[in-house]
């Protein structure tokens, strides 16, 4: 009779989740694969039989979130009015960001790349937001660089729902700027508009 199988899909899961808090609560360099594994019950072989190393294993918890926003964005119904999908697809990623503050972190915490210049791939969550762009550019009611109007939209709510995590908001507050932050920046971006 072989040995009981110890580092299965629950070690796994285990694994991925508390690689996920841990990342999103402490500084990157203090999560060692053996302080993650501690904290996640296992053995640290475990981090190298499941997933070869510790980068892939960042990779995955990267991957579970880029997923699940992709999913929270890809769940908004295509509105009849092209401004009203953008302001729904911003108020999706808000409610996704509060729901799972550990992945959103994860995503976005810290120092972090974000180029929408480059190719955009299938469940990338930026996709569609620029299709949604891209819709209201061709009914008139956008006009300027879809990447630059997408990244304009995700500076402000990023910044907005960065403060929300961190309590600098009462959500009152949040609610408010929220309510309001979006529709400014798009009529930045109404043709006719300098700038």
């Amino acid at each position: 009779m072989g040995r009981p199988r110890t580092n299965d899909d629950t070690v796994k899961e285990r694994l991925v989740v508390t690689a996920t808090e841990l990342f999103a609560t402490r500084p990157p360099e203090s999560v060692t694969i053996r302080a993650l594994a501690a904290a996640a019950g296992a053995a640290t072989a475990a981090v190298y039989t499941l997933f070869g190393s510790k980068e892939a294993l960042v990779e995955e918890v990267r991957a579970r979130a880029v997923a699940g926003l992709f999913g929270a964005l890809s769940a908004v119904p295509r509105s009849p009015d092209a401004l009203t999908g953008i302001e729904t697809l911003a108020a999706a990623y808000r409610r996704w960001a509060l729901d799972q503050p550990h992945l959103y972190t994860v995503l976005f915490g810290g120092v972090r790349t974000f180029e929408p210049t480059g190719p955009v791939g299938t469940g990338d969550p930026i996709g569609i937001l620029l299709d949604a762009i891209g819709r209201a550019c061709d009914e008139g009611v956008l006009s300027g660089d879809e990447q630059a109007i997408a990244l304009s939209i995700w500076v402000s709510l990023h910044g907005l729902v960065t403060l929300e995590l961190a309590g600098a908001l009462t959500p009152a507050v949040a609610e408010a700027t929220f309510a309001a932050a979006i529709p400014a920046v798009l009529r930045g971006w109404r043709p006719g508009r300098d700038g």
